[in-house]
């Protein structure tokens, strides 16, 4: 099975490295100066357990170069969804699968729109990681997790095989046959911490030793918790507590990609988060103050930075 990882970040490029140590046949794209580091040296993936190290040959900077793939592991930041969606065409053969793994609940939507013909299958990847250094991905471990599935809910021998390759690689996941819920847990678990981070510029083990802060947290998960209800998505009970014993498996140094963004002056995928909360609580007459505050205190930097990163600086 041929595999292309579109955006060989913390998430596509831990993952992407695991299935290639497998022996599966995996090309990355990326861009700038990781993409620079990588053409160089490859690509190297510093795990608690382990080191994997993928060669330069099998780093591109375009998806044209890249070839075709039966499956595409779409792990670009949201913000760059329907403009990368376009880019990879010449990727796409009849047969091919689109699995995007990033965060946010539409983007597997803004997929579809921009290639209606392409199969989509959405996914939720649970892995604290990311760019260290350029050509460098460092996971810390906790929790890491995929969990994948069609959109349309039909079972399918594809994604059986996507299983089975992701298992052979030592990967822990999931095949669901009701993503759309899937993403939504992830979505109501990761506005909060991510949200919370990066506006107290705190580590998780920080918030959670004070109590007020813990509660931030637990409040912020409630709001998107009744947005999804609202939405018609059903969740076992107890849905926050599970949660929080999640968080306790992490370090305590633990960041969020959102903070990352934030502290090295990157676009943070904002809309896609906080923004959709802030967006659907008004859609559907439910209050979110805790992300309407996380929205408007972090949105001046976020226009910032793509305004910087338009520039070129």
């Amino acid at each position: 099975m041929k595999f292309l990882v579109l955006g060989a970040g913390g998430v596509g490029g831990y993952f992407g490295a695991k299935l290639a140590s497998a022996g599966e046949d995996v090309r990355f794209v990326a861009r700038g100066k990781h993409l620079e580091a990588l053409m160089a040296h490859g690509l190297k993936v510093q795990s608690p357990n382990e080191k994997l190290v993928v060669p330069p040959q099998k780093i591109f900077g375009s998806v044209a170069d890249a070839g075709k793939a039966d499956v595409v592991l779409f792990c670009v930041k949201s913000y760059d969804t329907e403009s990368s969606a376009e880019q990879i065409l010449p990727a796409l053969h009849a047969d091919s699968i689109i699995l995007s793994l990033q965060n946010g609940i539409d983007n597997e939507e803004k997929i579809q729109r921009s290639i209606p013909n392409a199969v989509v299958f959405g996914g939720v990847a649970f892995i604290y990681s990311t760019i260290s250094a350029p050509g460098e991905i460092t996971h810390y471990g906790g929790p890491t997790k995929i969990v994948f599935g069609p959109m349309d809910k039909k079972p399918s021998q594809k994604a059986m095989d996507i299983l089975e390759a992701m298992h052979k690689a030592g990967i822990t996941a999931d095949l669901s046959m009701d993503i759309d819920r899937e993403l939504w847990k992830k979505f109501i678990f990761i506005t909060a911490v991510s949200g919370t981070t990066a506006l107290t510029r705190l580590t998780l083990g920080e918030l959670l030793a004070n109590a007020e802060s813990r509660a931030l947290i637990r409040n912020a998960m409630e709001e998107t918790l009744s947005l999804s209800v609202a939405k018609g998505i059903s969740h076992e009970p107890n849905l926050i507590n599970t949660f929080f014993e999640t968080l306790g498996k992490f370090k305590n140094e633990t960041r969020s990609s959102l903070y990352f963004d934030l502290s090295n002056g990157k676009p943070m995928e904002l809309e896609a988060l906080a923004g959709t909360v802030v967006r659907l609580g008004k859609e559907l007459g439910i209050s979110t103050p805790i992300h309407q505050t996380i929205y408007a205190a972090l949105l001046p930097y976020h226009l910032k930075h793509l305004q910087n990163r338009a520039s070129g600086r």
